[in-house]
């Protein structure tokens, strides 16, 4: 229902919003306030998402949601409409914030609902935001899928929100063919890349942090730059390490998908903060200018990365890593930067088509998909169980086996990491508490500067080693204490099979 702009001044009056005297003509039209409420009541539905945003989605246009708060987004439009509608008057600053701020508290009114960013669920479906003017999507069904004109469902974008290449439907496999053409990896290698890449158009589970590994003048940046740009493609889809968390929580919350670029190293904060996004993160902070209110930045995102050495992880990001290991390129078979792009800008339309073709498949598939052992990244492992079944392909069996190998090379790259599991392979099972675990695994010398300082560091550490441990072959359990004295954790490591 549309609202007249004495409607308007009257929601304004009541919300509270002072304008400044007017004499008695000027009593006679509505403030400036008041119009722009009306403009903005006629031609938005106000909402606010699950995560505390509030914006306003056209009444007749796309399901493309335009933020309420700051420079951009609605208040601009605002702007324009009342520039055109008064025939070349512009609004005041402040006629244009008191105006939002009436905006506001109407989306705050309503129920929140879910607004997605490039991918979002709809039922049995997923809902693919192409990213162009129009509002175009792809809807995603069992075994079919099609391009709408219109999203079911609200979505969101930002400045690292580029349009997608319209995908095409072509012969089975030749999307895929493709796109093997343009990557040096072997063909385990592949099968799980395109399997990432299916897992990607999830929006509701987590997925494993994508490797890219190999010598210099392998393609690592260029194999990452394809990949992202299949599913969230983005004006920088490689991105330098966030500086610290505040920095990470801004970039991470503008892009689905997110690639850091030449990692050689990884500090523990980035480390957990990585781990948190996969699963789901948040970032809060002071909400400006108020002293009890907050800001929350909430994401679930899909991250890539190249360059990183597996041995300098953390043991909890190791258990979530997915490591393609790219293959030295033939001085014979190097292509230049202009004709590599040249050849993936005319493959994008069928390779998406494939990767779409294949999701579809999947989402028939996953209900009747059951797993034994689940891995860490358990909904993962079931939609590479669901690929298996399709293609005849082995990568859930391929990404399990190389699971183990990173937790391998991750407690080498460890030296209390390596010490506890050698003490586990000469000791078969072994129980004591932190500190009788410190005296049986003195440092080396010179000591290691994360080498913990004494029981309490020791326990936490054998706590994130855990999972590290469990991958090859030795299980922690810290469920007991000691029967008297200070009654201290006690913990307990079992090996499956004793080494000497």
């Amino acid at each position: 229902m549309s609202t007249t702009a004495d409607q308007a001044a009257e929601i304004v009056r009541e919300a509270g919003v002072v304008e400044p005297e007017r004499d008695s003509e000027e009593e006679k039209r509505p403030t400036q306030a008041a119009q722009l409420v009306a403009i903005a009541r006629e031609r938005y539905h106000l909402v606010a998402s699950t995560d505390g945003r509030l914006y306003g989605v056209p009444v007749d246009g796309p399901n493309v949601v335009q933020s309420l708060r700051g420079e951009g987004g609605l208040r601009a439009r605002l702007a324009k409409l009342y520039n055109e509608e008064t025939k070349g008057s512009v609004p005041s600053q402040g006629a244009l914030a008191s105006a939002v701020t009436v905006l506001m508290g109407i989306a705050q009114s309503g129920d929140p609902v879910p607004v997605g960013l490039r991918v979002a669920r709809h039922g049995e479906s997923i809902v693919i935001d192409l990213g162009t003017a129009d509002g175009r999507c792809v809807v995603v069904r069992p075994r079919e899928w099609r391009i709408e004109a219109k999203s079911p469902v609200l979505f969101r974008r930002s400045g690292l929100t580029s349009p997608m290449v319209t995908p095409v439907k072509s012969s089975a496999g030749h999307g895929f063919d493709l796109l093997r053409g343009l990557l040096n990896i072997d063909e385990d290698g592949f099968r799980t890349l395109v399997a990432w890449l299916v897992a990607a158009c999830f929006p509701d589970i987590p997925h494993p942090v994508l490797a890219f590994k190999g010598e210099q003048g392998t393609g690592k940046s260029t194999a990452a730059r394809m990949a992202v740009n299949l599913v969230d493609p983005s004006p920088a889809p490689l991105r330098s390490a966030p500086r610290d968390i505040k920095q990470w929580g801004v970039t991470a919350s503008a892009s689905w998908t997110v690639c850091l670029d030449n990692i050689s190293s990884i500090q523990p904060w980035l480390s957990d903060t990585l781990c948190k996004a996969v699963t789901g993160d948040g970032v809060v902070e002071r909400a400006l200018f108020t002293d009890d209110d907050v800001t929350v930045m909430s994401f679930r995102r899909v991250i890539a990365m190249t360059s990183i050495d597996a041995g300098a992880l953390a043991g909890d990001l190791a258990e979530r890593l997915l490591l393609l290991e790219l293959q030295p390129v033939p001085p014979e078979l190097r292509k230049t930067d202009a004709e590599v792009n040249e050849r993936y800008e005319k493959a994008q339309p069928a390779i998406l088509g494939a990767l779409l073709d294949l999701l579809g498949h999947v989402l028939a598939e996953l209900p009747t998909v059951h797993v034994e052992r689940l891995p860490r990244m358990a909904d993962f492992a079931r939609i590479l169980a669901a690929i298996d079944r399709i293609t005849e392909w082995n990568t859930f069996d391929v990404y399990m086996s190389a699971s183990v190998n990173i937790a391998a090379d991750a407690l080498d790259g460890d030296p209390f990491g390596q010490a506890v599991r050698d003490l586990a392979y000469r000791s078969g099972s072994w129980t004591g508490t932190a500190l009788d675990m410190l005296a049986c695994v003195p440092p080396p010398d010179p000591r290691p500067r994360n080498w913990p300082v004494d029981a309490t560091r020791a326990g936490g550490r054998i706590k994130r080693l855990a999972p590290l441990l469990r991958s090859v072959g030795i299980t922690v359990d810290d469920t007991k204490k000691q029967p008297s004295g200070n009654r201290s954790r006690l913990y307990t490591l079992t090996c499956e099979t004793p080494r000497k």
